[in-house]
């Protein structure tokens, strides 16, 4: 599992966790969340003598082509990302139902989903497609965008939403779950040393995830 959090505009830290074992492998300290950071982390990984059977991520573009191994798109950061294009609380039908199939995204599988996702797209695609014209510049754009993006964005990612379900050999995680755990745990502490400079900032952070670890070896 890997993912990347920031501690205000000055750090971010970037974790790479086995799942199985929960052990925090590898962490850095970046700039910028970027496709190359995480290449190099895994290169680095794999020169510990690591074998890795799986990924699981945010999605973060060309992540998914990047390795030669199963990806799995992580589905709490997909609902997250349909969250926000159409909000907590949607008012049109159209995205009220959409909200209600994500929520069967970590707990049903492939065909199924997939079958309701298909069904909703046939009954609003007309609704999709519906456009509204600026009068001042004579020019269309489509009127229910955000929406659109929202299933778009769950239509582009499908075939790495379900790599858990095509692989069900190798135990893939469906979700980075517990590494967004993880990072909860550790702000909730370090908001309990408020003012520490950036130089004690991490080396609080790295005796966190390394006490982390001592811990899961007990």
């Amino acid at each position: 599992m890997m993912d990347t959090t920031y501690f205000g505009k000055s750090i971010g830290v970037m974790l790479f966790k086995d799942a199985h074992s929960k052990k925090n492998i590898y962490w850095k300290y970046v700039r910028h969340e970027n496709l190359q950071e995480y290449i190099s982390g895994i290169n680095y990984i794999k020169n510990l003598g690591f074998q890795i059977e799986g990924i699981v991520c945010d999605g973060k573009k060309g992540l998914f082509q990047a390795f030669d191994v199963p990806v799995q798109m992580c589905q709490f950061h997909q609902a997250a990302i349909v969250r926000r294009y159409i909000t907590k609380n949607p008012r049109m039908d159209a995205s009220k139902e959409l909200k209600k199939i994500m929520s069967l995204l970590p707990n049903t599988d492939k065909e199924s989903f997939t079958g309701v996702l298909d069904m909703w797209f046939d009954k609003w695609k007309l609704f999709l497609k519906e456009r509204t014209t600026n009068h001042e510049t004579g020019k269309s754009f489509f009127t229910h965008k955000r929406l659109r993006s929202a299933y778009h964005s769950v239509k582009r990612n499908l075939k790495w939403l379900f790599t858990w379900y095509d692989h069900l050999e190798l135990n893939i995680p469906n979700t980075n779950n517990v590494l967004e755990g993880t990072f909860t745990h550790l702000k909730n502490k370090l908001r309990n040393h408020n003012g520490l400079n950036l130089d004690n900032k991490k080396k609080f952070i790295d005796e966190f995830f390394q006490a982390y670890n001592e811990m899961n070896n007990e």
